[in-house]
């Protein structure tokens, strides 16, 4: 594929019907866009889905797949063990090469646009697309999640949407479009079911804690585990074996040990350490499926729409 080249890494607030999932995924096949990764988790009630190619292809299949969100998913039925705001909850656009990342947030602008516009969910831009700067942090977009938001939105006018409002969507909330570098999404699990003792680490090593520069971290049960859920938004500043190093000296401080940890989606080739504790403790982490650059040469085909 010749030209510039963007990603788009939608976030979904279903992990548990697979059939809604595949048919997301499915509405989101459009000439010019390549499927690189999707993945449900039903502990988080999320799907991840990771697209590429052409940008104004990946625009309208992003906005595609927000619509079918938007049609399937209802937040009034459902609880966010993950933080969430909209059934098509967050939508960052990533540059890959030959675009930059202040065209990304154009892009991010075009593709709220026609959600409020096609389906009449509001929007909100955050990060490199943020309309103001108390919008750049995507946890302030999303704080008191759903269920929260669309109360505060009508009694607080600095809470209403960047489009539409000043009222969410009645069971499809709001969207929260941006612009982003490659963000790597990496669980840890632990031997213990102690979600306090996570929450404590998550507390250390969260950068708006003063924790790690570009990471952020919640804990929470998964699978009967206690778990570290968290996104490196820097991982050249703050390497992945950064942050597992980290972690390891926090659960020997809580006499907690580190059994398995997890890629969400797909990791750059750039942030991958071989022979790494953090990467020896991944399971079932295949190179030809979960590196971006190998996944780009070999995109999945499209789940046929039932």
């Amino acid at each position: 594929m010749s030209g510039p080249l963007v990603e788009c890494v939608p976030n979904f607030s279903e992990g548990i019907d697979a059939r809604r999932v595949e048919a997301i995924v499915s509405s989101m096949c459009v000439e010019g866009v390549r499927l690189l990764d999707w993945s449900m988790d039903a502990a988080h009630n999320r799907s991840v889905v990771t697209i590429a190619g052409d940008p104004a292809a990946v625009v309208e299949a992003a906005v595609r797949g927000a619509g079918k969100a938007i049609e399937l998913i209802d937040l009034t039925r459902q609880q966010g063990v993950h933080p969430r705001i909209g059934a098509a909850d967050v939508i960052p656009f990533v540059p890959i090469s030959g675009i930059k990342l202040e065209q990304c947030a154009l892009l991010a602008r075009q593709a709220g646009l026609e959600i409020w516009r096609r389906f009449g969910v509001p929007v909100f831009f955050y990060e490199a697309a943020a309309a103001r700067p108390d919008r750049a942090n995507l946890d302030d977009v999303r704080r008191d999640q759903f269920e929260g938001l669309r109360e505060a939105v009508r009694k607080e006018s600095t809470r209403r949407p960047d489009l539409g409002g000043p009222g969410l969507h009645p069971t499809a909330g709001a969207c929260a479009v941006g612009a982003r570098k490659f963000l790597v999404t990496y669980n840890l699990s632990f031997d213990s079911s102690d979600v306090a003792t996570v929450r404590a680490i998550a507390r250390e090593i969260r950068a708006a804690s003063g924790g790690l520069k570009g990471v952020k971290a919640m804990g929470l049960l998964a699978h009967g585990r206690a778990q570290l859920s968290l996104n490196i938004s820097d991982f050249e500043v703050t390497p992945i074996s950064q942050v597992y190093r980290a972690v390891s000296n926090l659960a020997l401080r809580h006499k907690v040990a580190l059994v398995e940890g997890e890629i969400i989606g797909l990791v750059p080739q750039a942030a991958c350490e071989r022979e790494s504790d953090w990467m020896r403790l991944l399971v079932g982490f295949d190179a030809q499926t979960k590196i971006l650059e190998h996944r780009l040469a070999a995109p999945l085909a499209w789940p046929a729409d039932r």
